[in-house]
C-alpha cells in the first residue's frame, strides 16, 4: 500500500514535522481554496443579476426598434429620429440589425462590422465578437408587423463590464492576500501561546533528568494533565524500581562477602601448606572472583542520569570524600581539590562518587606528597571536565594507550590501576564521556575526564 506521505513533495517533507508549519499550511490551503471558491460565486452571481438586467434594457431597445419601423413614401423605412444617438456613433458599443423582409438595417455605429447571425431567441447565452475588439451581450427578438416577421437584434458592448470583474479579481487577491498573512501571523501567535504549557513541560522534565526536581507540576492545563499524572507516576515507579534493584546488589554484595571470605580462611589454612602451588592457586582464584564480583556489581549498580534530587554538588561533596581519603590513606598527604562555587553535575551523585572515589584513592596510593583534583565546566566546548593527578610514577606513555584499550583487562595490564580505572572507565562510557591518560605537571599521572554537558543547565 502507497503511503499518503508519498505524494507529499520532499521539500515539503520537513515542514510538516512541525505542528506549526502543518497548521500553518493547512489554513493557508483552506483560506485560499474558501476564497478562491466564494470569489468565483459571487462573480458569477454578480455577472448574472448584471445580465439579467441588460437582458431588460435591451429587450425595450428592440421594441423601440420597432416601434421606429413606419411606412414612408417608398414602403416600410425606419424612422431614425425614433432611435438613440447612440446607434448613429461608430463603435459606441450599442448596435442594432434589423431582419425585415429579405433587408437589413444596421446602425451605423457597427461601422463596416457586421453582427453574427443568431438561432435563438432571446439574451444570447456567450458573448459574441464586436467592433474594436469588444466583447457584446446580444438579445435578439421576432416580431409580426405590417403582415411580415421582423427579426431585430440588439447588442451593447459587455467589454467595461468585464474589465470591472478583472479589477474586482485583483483587488479581491490583494485583500485576501493581506487577510491570509493576518490570519497566518495571528494564527502562529495562537499556536505558540497554546503550546507554551508544552515548552514548559519539556523544561520541567530537562529538570526532572538533571535531578533539579522530584516531581512534575500539576498546575497545567487540562489537557495535558492526565500526560502530567502518567509521567509522574512512571517516574516514581522509576525510582522505586532503581532503588530496590540497588538494594538487591548491595544485599547480593554483603552476602558474597560472607562466603569468600570463608573460602579465603579456607585457603590460608595449614593443611594447605604441604601443597603451595595448590594453596597459591586457589587464593588467586579467590582473589579474582572477589575483583569480578565487585567490579560486575558496580557496573550493574551505575544509574547514568541522576534520580530526581539527587546529582553531585562539588562543594558539598568533595570536602567529605577528601576527608575520608585523607583518613584512609597517609595523614601527611596533601590532598587538594578546587571546583566553581554552586557547580552541580547532572548524573547521580553514587555513580560520581564512585568515579571520584576511585581515582583519588589510586592517586593516593601512588603519590609522594601531593595529589589535586580540579572540576571545571568549559563552556566553549559545553563539557565538564574533571582532572585527577598525582606527584607519583605515573604510567609510561606507550603504556597509556594499552591501558585505555577496549576489551582489554586493566588489572591485568598495570598492577594498582586496573579494578578501580576499569570501574572509572564503565562510568565514563556509561555518562558518554571520554577518558585520558596524560602526563601531571605534577610529574605523575593525570587523569582527565570530559562529561557531555548537554543534561546540565
Amino acid at each position: 500500500m502507497i503511503k499518503p506521505s508519498a505524494f507529499i513533495p520532499a521539500a515539503l517533507k520537513p515542514a510538516l514535522n512541525s505542528i506549526q508549519q502543518r497548521l500553518s499550511l493547512g489554513l493557508i490551503g483552506v483560506v485560499i481554496l474558501v476564497g478562491l471558491l466564494l470569489a468565483q460565486v459571487s462573480l458569477w452571481v454578480f455577472d448574472q443579476g448584471l445580465r439579467r438586467y441588460l437582458n431588460t434594457h435591451l429587450q425595450e431597445e428592440s421594441e423601440t426598434l420597432l416601434a421606429a419601423l413606419v411606412r414612408g413614401p417608398n414602403g416600410i423605412e425606419l424612422d431614425m429620429q425614433r432611435i438613440g444617438s447612440s446607434y448613429r456613433r461608430p463603435f459606441s458599443g450599442y448596435y442594432f440589425l434589423i431582419d425585415f423582409d429579405g433587408k437589413q438595417w444596421r446602425s451605423r455605429s457597427l461601422w463596416d462590422h457586421q453582427l453574427p447571425q443568431t438561432n435563438t431567441r432571446g439574451l444570447q447565452a456567450d458573448l459574441q465578437d464586436g467592433p474594436e475588439a469588444q466583447q457584446l451581450l446580444v438579445y435578439s427578438a421576432q416580431f409580426r408587423r405590417f403582415g411580415k416577421t421582423i427579426v431585430i437584434q440588439v447588442a451593447q458592448d459587455y467589454t467595461p463590464m468585464l474589465d470591472n470583474f478583472r479589477r474586482m479579481q485583483w483587488m479581491g487577491a490583494g485583500l485576501g492576500l493581506a487577510a491570509l498573512i493576518i490570519l497566518v501571523l495571528l494564527q502562529r501567535y495562537l499556536v505558540a501561546r497554546s503550546l507554551r504549557p508544552l515548552e514548559d513541560l519539556r523544561l520541567q522534565i530537562a529538570q526532572l533528568q538533571q535531578g533539579q526536581r522530584t516531581t512534575l507540576a500539576t498546575s497545567v492545563p487540562e489537557e495535558l494533565q492526565p500526560l502530567v499524572a502518567q509521567l509522574n507516576r512512571l517516574t516514581q515507579h522509576t525510582e522505586d524500581r532503581l532503588k530496590r534493584s540497588r538494594n538487591a546488589l548491595g544485599n547480593l554484595g554483603h552476602a558474597l562477602k560472607t562466603p569468600l571470605a570463608i573460602l579465603f580462611s579456607l585457603a590460608n589454612r595449614h593443611e594447605l601448606n604441604n601443597q603451595p602451588a595448590l594453596r597459591d592457586n586457589l587464593r588467586t582464584q579467590l582473589q579474582q572472583m572477589q575483583e569480578r564480583i565487585s567490579r560486575e556489581l558496580a557496573r550493574a549498580r551505575l544509574a547514568g542520569e541522576a534520580l530526581p534530587g539527587a546529582h553531585f554538588h562539588c562543594a558539598t561533596e568533595l570536602p567529605d570524600l577528601i576527608s575520608t581519603l585523607q583518613l584512609i590513606h597517609r595523614r601527611d598527604l596533601q590532598i587538594q581539590w578546587s571546583a566553581p562555587d554552586k557547580l552541580r553535575l547532572p548524573w547521580d551523585r553514587e555513580d560520581i562518587l564512585e568515579l571520584l572515589g576511585n581515582l583519588l584513592d589510586n592517586a593516593c596510593k601512588w603519590a609522594r606528597q601531593q595529589v589535586q583534583v580540579s572540576i571545571a565546566q568549559l563552556p566553549a566546548s559545553q563539557q565538564f571536565e574533571l582532572v585527577i593527578e598525582d606527584d607519583g610514577p605515573g604510567i609510561a606513555e606507550a603504556e597509556r594507550e594499552q591501558v585505555l584499550s577496549r576489551g582489554t583487562r586493566i588489572d591485568e595490564q598495570v598492577q594498582g590501576h586496573g579494578l578501580g580505572l576499569g570501574i572509572v572507565r564503565d562510568i565514563v562510557e556509561h555518562c558518554g564521556g571520554t577518558l585520558q591518560l596524560q602526563q601531571s605537571s605534577l610529574g605523575g599521572l593525570a587523569v582527565v575526564i570530559h562529561l557531555p554537558a548537554t543534561n546540565a543547565d
